[in-house]
């Protein structure tokens, strides 16, 4: 777990203590951290006079604001029926295979977790997953090897 500190001061001081501010606090949270702690969303709440319930409410709502920790490297299937016609399911059981864990896991050196998630926007080149912010596409089983022993060696 970590701390907030005067993170969420410094953060309010930045975007406001608005209700608009709320997003962008808690984005530069998980940017910083990974993840939001209850005990950081109870202090975002506290600063900017919200209810934690709310707080809560907006980031269990959004993929990417997570509320679990996670791996250095969030691996993000897309789940839609495009990508799942395209192979999406070979693309999950690669990735389950060489990082030896299920979706909703990370990997036990807290490298890796991986999830599935709605539309990222490529079902174009489906299929197609983010690590982290940079997505790839078009993917088979031997791309995505490609890909994850590349984050293996950082």
């Amino acid at each position: 777990m970590y701390q907030t500190g005067n993170m969420v001061k410094e953060l309010a001081d930045k975007y406001g203590r608005k209700r608009e501010s709320l997003m962008p606090i808690l984005q530069d949270i998980v940017k910083k951290h990974n993840y939001l702690t209850d005990e950081a969303m109870v202090e975002v709440a506290t600063e900017l006079d919200i209810s934690a319930a709310e707080v809560y409410g907006t980031a269990s709502f959004y993929t990417f604001l997570d509320t679990e920790e996670r791996g250095k490297n969030v691996i993000r299937v897309c789940k839609t029926i495009t990508c799942s016609m395209k192979g999406k399911n070979d693309v999950i059981s690669t990735l389950e295979e060489i990082l030896k864990i299920k979706v909703g896991q990370t990997t036990p050196d807290k490298m890796f977790t991986l999830l599935e998630t709605n539309c990222i926007g490529w079902c174009h080149k489906a299929p197609a997953m983010l690590v982290n912010d940079m997505p790839y596409t078009d993917l088979s089983s031997e791309t995505v090897i490609d890909v994850i022993k590349g984050y293996m060696r950082k």
